[in-house]
């Protein structure tokens, strides 16, 4: 057996076995117990049997000592009265003490006496000896033991309760603990899933079973997060359809309007084109976010180096956007290398660098900069266009989320630093946004090459070569 299938010190198995163990020695100390307690209620005289047997001796003591005979012969006559038993006295010698003789069967008796601390086995009255409290050799009085005083009356019935009911009830409090262990988280996660199939996504499961330590808290735990992130999933390809349906309406109406006019065709065919484009671009990137968000399958990953990829992104941004090469600056060292996809990675760049350049001045400063941090590279990349208000920090990077007011710029679907983000996180990174003097800062932080159990860098190793898709709408 592997030590990994050992159970953990917070594991059920534990909790289950302390139960068990202490459900068993429960039952072993009742069982030696109240065995024992019904064995003395069952076998043995009762308290009030040997108190009044032995204030019949100390009775008989006295006639013996104020009359001997006569004093045994009037007692016994009086004890005639008080109990319907056979009553005798006898002396050491055994012969009676009282002017009867004792006849054969009464000297039969006398071989099977029992005293008061002897277990009553045998069925019917058996014949007890009770020596004088004051001088035990002077005489013993023998009686037939009443019947009220017989042991065992209620043994049927206490057995039923020792063997039966008391067990029983141990029993139902183990299936209770059982019950309460188990089936409770059980029935809290069957409740989850009917929750969601009945598309109530923002259920939850309480803190009491979430934060359990042991294998049902690990497995609340993915049930609330595997809800909450299919309630993520589901909300925002709801909010993808109901954008994309706002955002294609406008097209659409300049498009009517545009083959309604009487412009001319080549004005036209123009026109179609450019809003044919913007909804092709459209569609593309809300596609691409949705695949980003859905699809978990891990990415072929390589070493990338930042500065080789900055110089591909740049020149397409500035043939795109007319800005000279002096204006897109990198400061990044060119020991800077990443793990990651590259396809991914530089759409993520490139979307930021975008939303840059359209947001800057014209004549404004875009730059990269960035320095190790351990197992990761912490790259940023500032811009001139005045911020943003700091509660929209994080909203920018919400899907069809434009903040024109605040940020002069020409527009765009609002989807590219939505791509950028989910992009750089399933390659393990982690985007945000700050305000810095004068602009925005975006910050990535990537898995370097060389950290987190990766190769490092091969000397002398090309730069890499990436297969750039059309330009990204931001």
């Amino acid at each position: 057996m592997k030590m990994s299938d050992l159970p953990g010190r917070h594991s059920l198995f534990w909790k289950l076995a302390c139960l068990l163990v202490a459900f068993c020695l429960l039952m072993i100390w009742l069982s030696w117990s109240w065995g024992r307690y019904m064995e003395e209620r069952n076998q043995f005289l009762s308290d009030e049997a040997r108190a009044t047997l032995s204030r019949y001796a100390a009775e008989a003591e006295q006639a013996w000592q104020r009359a001997e005979r006569d004093g045994i012969d009037s007692w016994l006559q009086s004890m005639e009265l008080r109990e319907a038993g056979w009553v005798g006295v006898i002396g050491g010698n055994l012969q009676s003490l009282s002017s009867d003789p004792l006849n054969e069967q009464e000297t039969q008796h006398l071989t099977f006496l029992r005293g008061l601390d002897w277990p009553i086995h045998k069925q019917g009255r058996p014949w007890l000896r009770v020596p004088f409290p004051q001088d035990p050799s002077a005489g013993i009085l023998v009686i037939e033991l009443p019947e009220r005083f017989l042991p065992g009356k209620y043994r049927v019935f206490w057995r039923v309760i020792t063997n039966g009911v008391i067990p029983g009830l141990f029993t139902l409090l183990l299936c209770v603990g059982l019950y309460r262990l188990l089936v409770v988280p059980l029935n809290n996660l069957r409740e989850q899933a009917n929750a969601w199939r009945a598309d109530q996504l923002n259920v939850r499961l309480s803190s009491g079973i979430t934060q359990r330590p042991d294998e049902l808290g690990e497995l609340a735990r993915a049930f609330d997060s595997m809800s909450e992130r299919l309630q993520t999933t589901v909300s925002l390809q709801q909010q993808l359809l109901r954008d994309l349906s706002h955002e294609l309406r406008t097209p659409l109406s300049r498009l009517r309007v545009a083959s309604e006019s009487e412009q001319d065709l080549l004005q036209l065919r123009e026109r179609i084109g450019r809003e044919v484009d913007g909804m092709q671009r459209l569609v593309e990137d809300t596609l691409q976010l949705a695949w980003l968000d859905t699809d978990r399958a891990p990415l072929p990953d390589e070493a990338i180096q930042i500065q080789a990829l900055w110089e591909m992104l740049t020149e397409n941004a500035c043939y795109e956007s007319g800005w000279p090469s002096l204006q897109l600056q990198c400061a990044v060292p060119s020991s800077c290398w990443v793990r990651g996809n590259l396809n991914t990675l530089a759409q993520a760049l490139e979307n930021i660098l975008r939303n840059a350049i359209r947001h800057s001045p014209e004549g404004g400063i875009v730059r990269l900069d960035g320095q190790r941090d351990g197992d990761f590279w912490h790259l940023w990349l500032d811009d001139q266009g005045g911020g943003v208000d700091g509660q929209e920090l994080e909203r920018i990077f919400d899907p069809f989320t434009r903040l024109d007011g605040s940020r002069p710029g020409d527009g765009g679907f609002g989807l590219g630093l939505s791509i950028a983000r989910n992009a750089v996180q399933r390659q393990g990174g982690t985007m945000w946004a700050q305000n810095v003097r004068g602009g925005l800062r975006m910050n990535l932080r990537l898995v370097a090459e060389g950290g987190v159990g990766s190769p490092g860098p091969i000397a002398g190793k090309p730069a890499p070569t990436v297969d750039l898709y059309q330009p990204q709408t931001v």
